[in-house]
């Protein structure tokens, strides 16, 4: 039965009632091209959630990591140097909480000269260009919504002096969104409500933009995954590609030691003896508080979404369903009456992804811990706690020109 038949979807019937016969052709066109299999995932939401047992996982620190440095490094620069490492920047948001209708990565971070997030992130990856003498291929994922936006920009800036070829774009994943009793929102008359498939879709997103063609072409063997908002992560961090190397696992995260045990930060550990993260708010007080014998805490090393995968075992787990977790969210649609409701409180479910899921899904996973006030930056909020402020003093402490 096509979805627009089904009598329990008010949402899409009453839209369709508005249209006319052309812009009917046009909606059943756009709803036939979506999954709706996310939809019975409705059923089993709280399994999806139920967690493992946890146990700690030790990290690569920053001694380790300074004694094996020229080791570290060779590895990490000959892969590069081979062709072996791409970059994937996650790119899809745009920057409303930071006062921008635009992409985020498009502010101006800089206070007395121009200077773009999306910039500086590619001065970062460039650091290490420049060092290896070779190019890393660099994946853009952008949104529905900022797409154009985000490719015009980066060629209006010349890609900021990174060779075009070495940079292609592609558009997240979209599911749909819908109230408790799992009827589709319509967004406006001849569009379904849709939000991103969340920040585990960013491989199969990939694969179904026609891109693994490109990654096996290139010979890519390893994929830096990063988010747009930290502006001082190293992008292609030759130490942390060959300590992952050296290790000999299938993953890898960048991770920072904790400020405070309460700290609102998703920690690296294992789960059921696979690698994981347990969220801040999954964790027990035992848990946070816990620690070793010289007075370190125990789940002491947070995420920053910074990962290194195995693509080969990114390939697997491609063909394998992810978890698909049923998030409440607050969800602007079109009502029966032609009405556009703008609710306050959470109205229904989207349905996302979780990176979280897919590093679980690998067999290993080195934790990598660098200095927080050298890669740990994070623009979420232009004045406060991980602000546009607080990037900026750090920056300046990394002697950035701003």
């Amino acid at each position: 039965m096509k979805i627009w038949e089904d009598e329990k979807q008010i949402y899409i019937r009453a839209a369709m009632e508005a249209n006319t016969p052309e812009e009917n052709e046009a909606l059943k066109a756009k709803l036939q091209a979506v999954d709706w299999s996310v939809l019975d995932h409705i059923s089993r939401r709280e399994t999806v959630n139920e967690r493992g047992v946890f146990a700690p996982l030790a990290a690569v620190e920053v001694g380790e990591i300074e004694a094996r440095r020229e080791e570290f490094k060779e590895l990490g620069l000959r892969a590069i140097r081979a062709g072996k490492v791409g970059a994937v920047l996650l790119a899809g948001g745009q920057g409303t909480r930071l006062g921008l209708d635009r992409p985020k990565g498009t502010m101006n971070i800089g206070i007395e000269r121009e200077l773009f997030l999306f910039e500086q992130l590619m001065r970062n990856l460039m650091d290490v260009t420049d060092e290896a003498g070779a190019y890393v291929p660099l994946y853009v994922m952008t949104s529905n919504i900022n797409h154009d936006d985000t490719e015009a920009f980066f060629k209006e800036h010349e890609f900021f002096g990174y060779p075009e070829e070495h940079v292609k774009f592609f558009v997240q994943e979209m599911n749909p969104a819908c109230d408790y009793e799992g009827r589709v929102y319509m967004e406006s008359n001849t569009k379904a409500a849709m939000s991103p498939n969340g920040n585990g879709g960013w491989f199969g997103s990939m694969v179904r933009a026609g891109l693994l063609g490109d990654i096996r072409d290139r010979g890519i063997e390893w994929l830096n995954v990063f988010a747009v908002d930290n502006c001082l992560q190293r992008i292609a961090d030759p130490l942390f590609v060959g300590a992952t190397i050296a290790y000999g696992c299938e993953s890898g995260a960048k991770v920072v030691r904790k400020a405070t045990p309460d700290e609102r930060v998703g920690v690296l550990c294992t789960e059921d003896g696979r690698p994981s993260i347990a969220e801040y708010y999954e964790m027990t007080e035992e848990m946070a508080t816990a620690r070793k014998e010289n007075g370190d805490l125990l789940y002491g090393f947070g995420v920053i979404l910074n990962y290194l995968f195995s693509e080969k075992k990114l390939e697997e787990i491609a063909d394998a369903r992810m978890p698909v977790h049923v998030v409440e969210k607050k969800i602007p649609y079109r009502g029966t009456d032609g009405s556009i409701v703008a609710p306050e409180t959470p109205n229904g479910y989207k349905f996302e992804t979780l990176v979280l899921d897919m590093v679980h899904m690998m067999k290993d996973c080195v934790p990598y811990e660098v200095v927080r006030e050298r890669e740990f930056a994070p623009i979420k909020n232009l004045h406060g706690v991980d602000s546009l402020d607080s990037a900026r003093e750090l920056m300046k402490g990394c002697g950035i020109e701003l």
